[in-house]
């Protein structure tokens, strides 16, 4: 009987899958089609067909896992522990150092290359 009802439900959410499909069809066509209307008419048909289409789809088997992960990562990002603005400033600081002292350290070490290329090859820049 699970079998059934499974098979029922998969075939229910193609169905609303379809449906989603055509009303997002429906929204750029319509869009385009009635290119003569008021920009704002048009801007908040589509929207409403898009808040539609995405609740029709939050509620196939799918679209409920999306919900619930969504949700699950929210609370997540909740206890995230950022850093303070201090932190943040002392760290950017450190990178910029590191950075310049890298580009210096490169720098040189072309120059380094280029001369003894030029000495090998007796070909001056």
């Amino acid at each position: 009987m699970s079998e059934n009802a499974a098979n029922n439900a998969g075939s229910f959410d193609m169905f609303k899958w379809l449906l989603v499909i055509v009303l997002l069809t429906a929204a750029v066509g319509g869009n385009y089609y009635f290119d003569q209307a008021s920009v704002l008419i048009r801007a908040v048909g589509v929207v409403v067909a898009v808040i539609v289409a995405l609740l029709i789809a939050s509620k196939t088997g799918k679209g409920t896992q999306f919900v619930n992960f969504a949700s699950e990562a929210r609370i997540e990002v909740r206890k995230v522990v950022w850093p303070t603005r201090q932190e943040t400033t002392q760290t950017t600081m450190i990178v910029m150092v590191a950075t310049f002292v890298m580009a210096l350290l490169l720098w040189g070490l072309d120059g380094i290359a280029v001369r003894v290329v030029s000495f090998i090859t007796g070909v001056g820049i």
